[in-house]
């Protein structure tokens, strides 16, 4: 209520002095359009203007696939690319952007020479944060898995990254590698994924990768040393679960199984009247899992496998 000044109007919504009302018309370069009640032309007042403020949301570009669900704008990264801010928001929370982040799933360690098994990969590290826009081209990347006895690629976006997941010879990484049979289990990084599970316990199964939701199982998670570890589980985000840790390699014994979230499972080495091995699992595309544990048994080599690469997903206002 109470007289508005011509001056207010210009503190709110900007604009080149000496100021006139005419340069405050709704869909101006001033005024956003759908302002209150104000004009497009013809006559305007300063009433015009009681209960407006200056309001404008961010305009950008890029991405793979672009959903708007309730007040929000997602974009989605399965692959390396550009987000493209061409106008800032204006007014309280307009001018935000969400980023969440998984990196690539780390590889399961290498086949070994003689009896043993590899842990689980651990899952690519995975968070959320928040930034304020500027009107830029900002590069974003989207973390690989990784091979055989390599880390996953880290994925970036905005200032944020998030660290690639540890291999299954018991790497550290956003989540750590499973423990193989014959050495330690990785470390994960804080706020982003957990420890692989504990190996070492000589010539036998191995244990799961890392996952967001938990650390990857032990070496002999079904009752005996000779089996793998599950992998650790993954974390839900928006309805879809993502970062599953890398089951480890059962050797004699049973597989260690993929965690939630897309880990592979372990490779599983036994005996049917021969040596036989079961191939690992890959870690799922766009989640971000570690790959399933490979082993050796009795002249048997099983496959190598790869984890899954990450995604990134931002999400900004579009209305209110």
């Amino acid at each position: 209520s109470g007289q508005i000044k011509l001056s207010e109007i210009a503190g709110e919504f900007g604009g080149s002095a000496p100021h006139q009302m005419s340069e405050y018309y709704s869909g101006g370069s001033n005024t956003p359009s759908g302002t209150g009640s104000v004009p497009t032309s013809g006559e305007i007042q300063a009433s015009d203007f009681y209960g407006t403020s200056n309001i404008a949301y961010i305009n950008a570009s890029g991405g793979n696939s672009t959903t708007n669900s309730g007040n929000y704008t997602y974009r989605t990264f399965t692959s390396s690319g550009t987000l493209t801010v061409s106008s800032i928001g204006a007014g309280s929370g307009n001018n935000t952007i969400d980023v969440f982040l998984v990196a690539g799933g780390g590889g399961s360690g290498g086949s070994l020479g003689s009896t043993a098994g590899r842990g689980g990969g651990g899952a690519g590290g995975m968070l959320s944060s928040s930034v304020t826009a500027s009107a830029q081209g900002y590069t974003i990347t989207v973390g690989g898995g990784g091979s055989a006895a390599s880390n996953g690629s880290n994925s970036s976006a905005l200032g944020v990254t998030a660290t690639g997941g540890g291999s299954g010879n018991g790497n550290n990484g956003g989540s750590g590698g499973g423990g193989p049979s014959n050495g330690s289990n990785g470390s994960g990084t804080s706020g982003q994924g957990n420890n692989g599970g504990v190996g070492n316990q000589g010539s036998a199964g191995a244990a799961g990768g890392g996952g967001k939701g938990s650390v990857g199982g032990n070496q002999g998670t079904g009752g005996s040393n000779y089996d793998g570890g599950n992998g650790g589980s993954g974390s839900s985000h928006d309805g879809t679960t993502y970062a599953g840790g890398g089951g480890g390699a059962g050797v004699y014994g049973y597989p260690g199984g993929g965690g939630s979230g897309g880990g592979g499972q372990g490779a599983n080495l036994h005996y049917i009247g021969h040596w036989t091995a079961d191939n690992p699992g890959n870690g799922q595309g766009n989640r971000g899992g570690g790959a399933g544990g490979a082993g050796y048994v009795g002249g048997r080599a099983s496959a190598t496998a790869s984890g899954g690469s990450g995604i990134v997903i931002v999400k900004y206002k579009y209305q209110n």
